[in-house]
């Protein structure tokens, strides 16, 4: 059940995140907190002691291990010791069950050799120490450490002396039980006296507990110290390991969503000439598998947290967004997002009956917060309408159909008789992402209603051809370079003209039958000019486009909306381009967005500053971004798919194949998407020709 929000302060709109049980705050009402990168919301009061200071800024993210299994964390820095310093610790539904977790062998620290990401939710560390006196310079002791998101942790003491050595294991423990709201506001508490309890220890407050056990138990275990201690004797090249396993009192072994037999997201692969290819894909997909949540009401129904480690909680648009772009992986995840989202819908009378309730999100310099919500409401039927196209059931099409109608019928009414779908405010202003968000809406709602011999598609089509004639006049600037579309238009129709990456919704038009694009907002001379704007190193940073153009007051290379690039509109923009046709354009973002990823270990945060590539340089990691982030890791979804143009119609039995002639990745091969409910495997020539390897018995290729 929706559960309402307090009026937020400046420094909660810094910290809020959305708990895993906890659905968004009704967008637009004044007060609302804002949905930015670093978003903790406290789901109890943040502990800390009264009038405590908040620390400056939140604890870096960019340099942290970040292990995920929601509602399970582990993040460690690359020393592997768990300090309790800034957001080290394992956690469970946004509490840091675990912040201390140090390990001293024969009385010193290993040596951190290595630490690495081994999966979405496992980190490996590797630390060495002499522990023989006659070893010379060489280590001749190994400390492994394997540490998973479902809180548990061995660690593995391998002996390479030449006699046998007597080595004592200590492991220091403690926590503070913090909400990560209190720890990204820098008010986490003091660490919490233990006990000694079954085969190691446990600690306690009045609004909840943990312990952490061993296997095997510890020969002395100090409540006062919070120490477990062991003692082993090694032969040479022996090895000997201890299991830790860190939970909530009473809570059982974290069955984490993702790692559930009935995944709802297909385990494709890719292939080809370019190498990173594969990793990109497998890496995406095993990060969405570890962002997946489960409404707990309807325990069927799975849809995508926005990220770690600040937005583990549900974030309608992202959902939405993320859902749409796996398309390809199969229709189960959109189907849980949409009905865990219906589910939310605001009902009775009312301008927001019908809405998808979604807090707001920041803007950057030139605009006020932007709606979440208009943007959820607006995603929803698209989503359904495409999903149906990929192969999405008959049955639950038309159960998900009455909520669609419903975001429609709001989309209508806001509008009223007004051309353009501005925010909910007083004054408010109509923005470009929002106008094409209502357009493809309009389009793909349409066709939706129509399929079903519901009413209302005409007025629907009629409306966005009258938003389509306005737009291409009112929205476009003239220029001695050609134009461009503005950001917005104020309340008494004032362009805003600063260039940004939001314009890249503008070529995101939508799926129709029989392999059609829905008609764009741009006409084609206005299309082939944006594609020249967002290919300019203005805005192309060589790494991605950045969210705020190079040349526009107020850039900000590290701002969030004010040039930073955020993947997920670079990879839109990849995928308009060459739907488009603009095969040089989007081959020039995709080669950038693919370096990047490879300097991020595959795994692309929602965003990195958007600093000009040069030679010999690499993308700089934000330092509050989410990473792993749901739309970021949708992301490499997109991306390769768009390579291939798939455009499916499974109710006419149908699919369409649009490849990017230029071949800008040299052969693709992707095996184990998901067309008409049944595997599909495509392969990409070098000469940019598409073949169909596998697909459902009776679909046919298009033209």
């Amino acid at each position: 059940m929706h559960q309402p929000t307090p009026p937020a302060t400046a420094d909660d709109n810094h910290r809020r995140r959305d708990g895993p049980s906890r659905l968004p705050a009704v967008e637009g009402a004044p007060g609302q907190p804002l949905d930015r990168a670093p978003r903790p919301t406290p789901s109890r009061p943040a502990p800390g002691p009264p009038g405590a200071r908040r620390a400056d800024g939140l604890p870096p993210t960019h340099t942290a291990l970040i292990c995920v299994a929601l509602p399970g964390l582990a993040i460690s820095t690359e020393q592997g010791q768990l300090s309790g310093q800034g957001l080290e610790g394992f956690y469970r539904a946004g509490r840091r069950v675990l912040a201390r977790c140090q390990v001293r062998v024969a009385g010193r620290e290993p040596l951190p050799v290595q630490a690495r990401m081994t999966g979405a939710d496992s980190a490996r560390f590797v630390g060495t120490l002499r522990a023989s006196p006659v070893a010379g310079p060489d280590p001749d002791v190994v400390v492994e450490r394997t540490r998973h998101a479902d809180g548990t942790e061995r660690i593995t003491l391998r002996s390479f002396a030449l006699h046998p050595l007597r080595l004592p294991l200590e492991v220091a423990l403690g926590t503070d039980l913090a909400d990560l709201s209190a720890i990204a506001s820098g008010t986490p508490g003091p660490e919490l006296p233990a006990t000694v309890h079954d085969s190691g220890l446990r600690w306690a407050t009045p609004t909840g507990n943990a312990s952490v056990t061993a296997d095997p138990p510890p020969a002395d275990a100090l409540a006062s110290a919070g120490l477990l201690r062991w003692q082993f004797e090694l032969p040479p090249g022996g090895t000997v390991s201890v299991e830790l396993r860190v939970r909530p009192d009473g809570a059982g072994p974290l069955l984490a969503v993702g790692r559930a037999a009935t995944s709802p997201l297909a385990p494709a692969r890719a292939a080809g000439d370019d190498p990173r290819v594969p990793a990109l894909l497998r890496t995406s997909i095993d990060d969405l598998q570890a962002l997946l949540l489960r409404d707990p009401a309807h325990p069927s129904d799975t849809y995508l947290a926005a990220g770690a480690p600040w937005r583990c909680g549900p974030a309608p648009a992202d959902a939405l967004a993320a859902a749409r772009m796996t398309l390809p992986l199969g229709t189960r995840l959109a189907a849980g997002t949409l009905r865990t989202l219906a589910r939310t819908q605001l009902r009775g009378p009312g301008p927001q009956s019908g809405m998808i309730p979604g807090p707001r999100r920041d803007a950057g310099a030139h605009l006020p917060p932007g709606c979440t919500g208009t943007e959820a409401t607006l995603l929803f039927p698209a989503l359904l309408a495409e999903a149906r196209r990929w192969g999405f059931p008959e049955r639950e099409t038309r159960e998900l159909l009455p909520a669609a109608e419903r975001c429609l019928t709001w989309l209508r009414a806001a509008a009223d008789d007004h051309t353009y779908l501005c925010d909910p405010q007083p004054g408010g202003p109509a923005r470009s992402e929002t106008q094409a968000h209502a357009h493809r809406a309009a389009l793909l709602g349409a066709d939706l209603l129509d399929a079903y011999d519901r009413p209302g598609g005409t007025g629907l089509r009629q409306w966005a051809a009258e938003l389509r004639k306005a737009f291409r006049t009112d929205f476009w600037v003239e220029d001695r370079g050609g134009g461009r579309p503005a950001a917005a238009l104020t309340a008494d129709g004032h362009p805003l003209t600063h260039l940004g990456a939001t314009a890249v919704h503008l070529l995101d038009t939508g799926l129709l039958g029989a392999g059609r694009l829905a008609v764009g907002l741009l006409d084609k001379v206005q299309t082939e000019q944006l594609a020249r704007l967002l290919g300019d190193p203005a805005m192309d940073s060589g790494w991605g486009l950045r969210g705020l153009g190079a040349k526009e007051a107020g850039h900000n290379p590290f701002g969030h909306r004010a040039g930073a690039v955020r993947v997920q509109e670079t990879a839109l923009a990849v995928a308009g381009l060459a739907a488009a046709g603009y095969d040089k354009e989007a081959g020039g973002l995709l080669r950038g967005l693919l370096a990047a990823a490879e300097h991020f270990d595959h795994r692309l945060p929602e965003m990195f500053a958007g600093e000009q590539r040069s030679d010999g340089t690499a993308p700089l990691p934000h330092p509050a971004a989410c990473r792993p982030a749901a739309t970021a890791a949708a992301c490499g979804v997109l991306l390769l798919t768009a390579l291939v143009g798939i455009r499916p119609d499974a109710p006419a039995g149908t699919v369409t194949l649009r490849p990017v002639h230029s071949a800008p990745l040299g052969e693709l091969g992707l095996t184990g998407l998901r067309v008409a409910g049944a595997p599909f495997s495509v392969r990409v020539s070098r000469l940019g020709l598409a073949m169909v390897e596998e697909a459902a018995d009776g679909l046919q290729l298009g033209m």
